[in-house]
């Protein structure tokens, strides 16, 4: 797949998802890969450890370093770096970050035919009960936040400039697993509240403001870190495929089936609590997403993803141990 030299860059390459990608890339045998993150005082660095590439770059210096020319045989940018939160109001760093930093991006692959995928998001699909990922309907979209706005703000970009064409953009629904420790009030609810529910302590969940939905029924479309970055690799690999793709699992689930799954991951009796959601994200809340898988199963990809239940038990036993992926 890669010829000898060729180059992969991977933005948010000590984050989250981008570490686990890493992860990946090195079990099928690719360590040339750039890194490019801002490693703070986070403990993100740890995303990183044990794993092979051929260079770090801190993301500040990285569009300097990459206009420049110095940089060689580029064969694909794989861009999942981003400011990722939902309460952080900057719009201009938001749009600093999440926008103008990957269109110079997406213009510099195509300029030096290099394959550009990145990150898209599933906050661009606002409180609609449309997750239909047809790139005709994007103009039709209302994000609820700032993130999900700029999000949206590329997706469009990228269409209308006729780049779409030439790269591929994963709306990313709500991924959780190893590796999202760093993360702090972002990370999902396994992580946060794992310690508690071994210790007999019980999950709160956020009440719901919305009558078609009773208290811990909101539903999201949880998918396990390891499904994501399956599908990422495997669009990896087919190079002529192209376009904005959902990246969830198609079944939605509530809250409380998620905070059941851990107690039973851990053998504990389910204690569910209720409590006030912060009055700040009230009106941008989304309380039900679910892909539309169509155009992904369309597109090839057979993958399995694995039930809620077994996914909370394989992360649980990296809980347990402190462990990374």
């Amino acid at each position: 797949m890669l010829k000898s030299k060729e180059v992969i860059i991977l933005t948010g390459g000590a984050g989250f998802i981008g570490s686990c990608l890493l992860w990946k890339f090195n079990q099928e045998g690719i360590d040339s890969v750039i890194v490019v993150d801002n490693l703070d005082t986070s403990s993100k660095w740890k995303n990183l450890s044990g794993k092979h590439f051929a260079d770090y770059i801190q993301k500040d210096d990285f569009l300097g370093i990459l206009e420049s020319g110095k940089l060689r045989s580029i064969k694909a940018i794989i861009h999942l770096g981003a400011c990722s939160s939902t309460t952080l109001n900057d719009a201009a760093y938001f749009l600093k970050n999440n926008y103008e930093y990957s269109k110079r991006l997406a213009v510099w692959a195509d300029a030096h035919t290099a394959r550009f995928i990145y990150a898209s998001s599933a906050a661009t699909y606002g409180g609609g009960n449309d997750y239909d990922d047809n790139e005709s309907k994007l103009s039709n979209l209302r994000p609820l936040n700032i993130y999900g706005y700029t999000k949206h703000l590329f997706d469009i970009w990228m269409l209308r400039s006729g780049l779409l064409k030439k790269s591929i953009g994963f709306k990313f629904f709500n991924v959780f697993g190893p590796n999202e420790y760093h993360k702090g009030e972002m990370m999902s609810i396994i992580c946060k509240r794992f310690a508690d529910v071994k210790s007999g302590r019980p999950v709160c969940l956020f009440k719901s403001y919305h009558p078609d939905y009773k208290d811990g029924e909101q539903k999201r479309d949880f998918i396990y870190v390891k499904d994501a970055i399956d599908v990422v690799y495997y669009f990896f690999t087919k190079p002529h495929k192209t376009g904005i793709f959902n990246l969830g699992t198609g079944c939605a689930q509530s809250w409380n089936n998620f905070a059941k799954a851990i107690f039973l991951a851990v053998g504990k009796k389910s204690k569910i609590e209720y409590i006030e959601m912060p009055s700040r994200i009230r009106n941008k809340y989304q309380y039900f997403t679910q892909a539309n898988m169509a155009k992904l199963r369309a597109a090839g990809c057979r993958h399995k993803f694995m039930s809620l239940e077994k996914a909370v038990k394989d992360y649980a036993v990296y809980l347990d141990n402190g462990s990374y992926l």
